[in-house]
């Protein structure tokens, strides 16, 4: 195996991984938020705007983090292992 071939591979191979780890951990911080939201709803439930309001903002700062890590991955994709170009240099 070539040296361009096993960078190609073993940058994909993080690529999905990155991907994977932050899907699965927004998913499980959304959940999370969302669950213990309607637990507070349903003890307190004359306070339900301001819980509403900080289940927003904690759903929205936990969405930022799987758009940094799809940037980070298309960085380490495209810039720091610069895979279409060893795809390229591989097929032909």
């Amino acid at each position: 195996m070539s040296p361009e071939a096993l960078i190609a591979a073993s940058t994909l191979l993080a690529f999905g991984i990155i991907i994977a780890g932050v899907a699965f951990g927004s998913a499980i911080g959304d959940g999370i938020v969302a669950s213990k939201a309607v637990e507070s709803i349903a003890r307190q439930p004359e306070a339900r705007p301001n819980i509403m309001l900080f289940m927003f903002l904690g759903i929205g700062i936990l969405e930022a983090f799987p758009i940094i890590g799809i940037g980070f991955a298309f960085y380490i994709f495209l810039v720091v292992a610069n895979v279409p170009r060893l795809v390229s240099h591989l097929v032909r």
